[in-house]
């Protein structure tokens, strides 16, 4: 067994060193994208020595482990990669199907989360929603639609952690041109007005592990703390996009 460990490390980094040496002759103008690699490179080994020696669960003085995770089903948004619209907006109807198949225990295919969402989608438009929906709106779907009572909050990260560790799952609106910063999945330095979940917290890397509905490569994909708190606003009163950091900070709780 350690001998297959320390294979699988030798082979990492090599990986990483070969990336280093790249990005000894790239051009500036490819920087970002080497830099962004070199980062996932990294991550990736931290995530080969997790699974290969878990690290042990620690209880800190305040009772609370200091890591703790959700698993539950990932929802794109785009489940069949098609960014035309109702999927262009359709973050919203993503975040709450991953809250309700992890309460459901259910794993539904690619074909079921499309029909899913765009049922969702019907009955919002029978509600005379537009295709931005704020969080009092997400509630009354969760409500009136998938069954739950619900709780809308102002967070931070010590009520967070709280809810988590009642397996209550977090949908967050959030200014996506924020996200951007820690996340380069995102196109056009991404949305002003975006939603995820959040399913748990790691406090050795203070990082908040959330299913990011916004790219393919959004399942248990982790923010920073302080950027994920920074980054939470809801649908601003303007209806405008742009005017997102008008929005205040809330987020949705739904309760079984």
């Amino acid at each position: 067994m350690i001998k297959k460990i320390t294979i699988i490390f030798s082979f990492l980094i090599l990986i990483a060193l070969a990336v280093f040496f790249i990005f000894q002759q790239i051009t500036p103008k490819q920087l970002n994208t080497v830099e962004r690699k070199i980062d996932q490179s990294i991550e990736q080994i931290e995530d080969v020595r997790e699974t290969i020696i878990p690290q042990p669960t620690k209880i800190l003085s305040n009772g609370q482990p200091d890591k703790f995770l959700i698993e539950s089903t990932f929802v794109p948004q785009s489940p069949k990669k098609n960014w035309d619209q109702p999927w262009q907006d359709a973050c919203e109807e993503a975040a709450l199907l991953i809250v309700h198949y992890f309460y459901k225990n259910q794993n539904p295919n690619i074909d079921q989360i499309e029909s899913d969402i765009l049922k969702m989608i019907e009955f919002e438009e029978e509600q005379g929603f537009t295709k931005d929906v704020n969080l009092q709106e997400m509630a009354l779907i969760s409500e009136d639609y998938l069954g739950y009572s619900t709780k809308i909050i102002s967070p931070n990260i010590k009520i967070i952690k709280e809810y988590l560790l009642k397996n209550i799952p977090i949908v967050v609106p959030a200014n996506g041109k924020i996200l951007f910063k820690e996340n380069p999945y995102f196109s056009s330095g991404g949305p002003y007005y975006h939603n995820l979940v959040i399913l748990g917290y790691d406090d050795k890397k203070q990082e908040f592990i959330v299913h990011d509905v916004g790219t393919q490569h959004g399942a248990y994909f982790r923010y920073s703390y302080d950027l994920l708190i920074e980054s939470i606003h809801d649908f601003p009163d303007s209806k405008n996009k742009e005017d997102i950091n008008s929005g205040p900070k809330q987020v949705l709780l739904l309760l079984k």
